[in-house]
């Protein structure tokens, strides 16, 4: 019987299928903001592996931000992240 206690990194479902832990996240420091990276931040909050909070400082969002990649996801799927095809969308 194995021990149940024992500590285990956390590790959320990524937009694209595979694990995502912090390590896999997009840096503090990211700039350019692509639809995968925002699809793994949106996954880290809502699996838990990031706050709102704590992803809203890591990556200097505003919470309307993130809202709208939330929303973009849920009504759109991963593609409505596509900046460029915002009306498309709308």
């Amino acid at each position: 019987m194995t021990d149940q206690r024992v500590k285990r990194e956390n590790v959320v479902i990524g937009p694209e299928g595979t694990p995502l832990t912090l390590a896999d996240l997009p840096k503090p420091d990211t700039v350019r903001w692509v639809i995968r990276r925002k699809a793994e931040v949106v996954a880290a909050v809502r699996g838990g592996l990031l706050t709102l909070d704590g992803a809203l400082d890591r990556y200097g969002l505003s919470s309307e931000e993130f809202m709208a990649w939330q929303r973009s996801i849920e009504s759109h799927g991963i593609a409505g992240l596509r900046t460029t095809r915002v009306q498309q969308y709308r």
